[in-house]
């Protein structure tokens, strides 16, 4: 099959795919949006993969850029002749794909886009309208995102639900003594956070229920990994709270060593305000880890209270820091958590069984486009 996958940077997610549908052996041409993306990865294309160029590349984009942006798509496709074209996230990447009129297309939503983005204004809410309208099938990571899509008119067996999935051999529960020796956390309770430092993902609400859990407890620590908009904030935060020793500042890891962190932890924060089926949360429970989340729909899709981790109320630091403490005083209820979370994974976060939905998808939008053709 010849696929071309058109997404708005290369991400580390884009990397999986990439790579995922190559090894299928599939004719895999890859085209991005933007050069510089924020989350860029740093691994070269898989080399099976044809990487798609424009006449000129660009940073960034402005909506007024889309009409001649999309006429060059156009000439892109003509010249690919892909069998599908796959694109997304939803407003700024499938609304290209849309406006050529190629079919079928398959819109792929990155879980916000829909749950979050589709709703910020009436400009985007027509966006999103016009480009579900246009898109054969779309690729889904989660129910909610499923339920979204039905409010703005697709058809919910048009939607194919696929988790995307980690790597269960690489993220995997293994000693995790080495980081916390190194750090001088031996005998610490450690939390990991590893989202980006954006105001969507909350990272700030983590901070501050660490403080305040902190403040209880001198065993806690924060390895927080990341970047984004909001560190001068976050590093503010921390050193006015006088918690500098408590918290270590990772940076932006990459793939081959994520593990290590995971094992470090004790316990994975996430405070995100709206997410599909994450896949640091994924990792975290492939890494037998227990889940300490924010009660979104995307989150209780995976974590059953005091199964795999707790639930807490979006946005509310003390809530987050209440349940901290909690978890740190019942440290053997974690170990039963942390085989839950792993069973979990092997269930239903397994990368390499998932990766079939997405060529599923792809093939239900082949058929779907014949069928059209015979129809018209």
């Amino acid at each position: 099959m010849r696929i071309l996958y058109f997404s708005r940077g290369y991400s580390p997610h884009d990397y999986r795919f990439l790579s995922g549908l190559a090894g299928k052996g599939h004719q895999v041409y890859f085209l991005r949006l933007e050069e510089n993306n924020r989350l860029q990865e740093d691994r070269l294309l898989p080399p099976a993969v044809q990487p798609v160029q424009w006449k000129k590349k660009r940073d960034g984009t402005s909506w007024l850029d889309y009409p001649a942006i999309s006429k060059e798509l156009r000439q892109i496709l003509y010249e690919v002749r892909p069998d599908v074209l796959h694109a997304g996230p939803v407003q700024r990447v499938a609304s290209l794909a849309a406006m050529t009129g190629f079919r079928p297309l398959t819109t792929m939503s990155w879980g916000s886009d829909l749950l979050k983005e589709a709703d910020l204004n009436g400009w985007m809410r027509w966006v999103t309208r016009y480009t579900l309208q246009r898109s054969t099938v779309l690729l889904g990571d989660c129910c909610a995102v499923q339920q979204k899509a039905v409010t703005f008119g697709f058809p919910a067996d048009r939607v194919v639900l696929f988790p995307w999935g980690v790597d269960l051999d690489h993220f995997k529960p293994a000693d995790g003594s080495g980081l916390r020796t190194r750090l001088g956390w031996e005998g610490a309770f450690v939390l990991l956070s590893l989202r980006a430092w954006e105001p969507l993902y909350g990272v700030d609400v983590v901070v501050k229920a660490f403080i305040q859990a902190a403040r209880q407890a001198e065993d806690l620590r924060l390895l927080l990994l990341g970047g984004g908009s909001q560190e001068e904030m976050l590093r503010k935060l921390i050193v006015q709270a006088g918690m500098t020793e408590r918290v270590h500042f990772g940076g932006r890891v990459s793939n081959p060593k994520l593990p290590d962190f995971y094992r470090a932890a004790d316990l994975y924060v996430s405070a995100s305000h709206s997410d599909g089926s994450s896949v640091s949360l994924m990792e975290a429970l492939a890494c037998g880890k227990p889940v300490l989340a924010s009660d979104i729909p995307g989150n209780r899709e995976w974590i059953t209270p005091r199964q795999e981790g707790w639930l807490f109320k979006d946005g509310d630091e003390t809530a987050l820091s209440a349940e901290i403490l909690k978890a740190a005083q019942d440290r053997e209820r974690l170990k039963r958590m942390g085989s839950s979370a792993r069973k979990l994974a092997e269930e239903r976060a397994d990368w390499q069984r998932n990766l079939a939905r997405l060529e599923y998808a792809y093939e239900k939008a082949l058929d779907l486009a014949k069928t059209e053709k015979r129809n018209a």
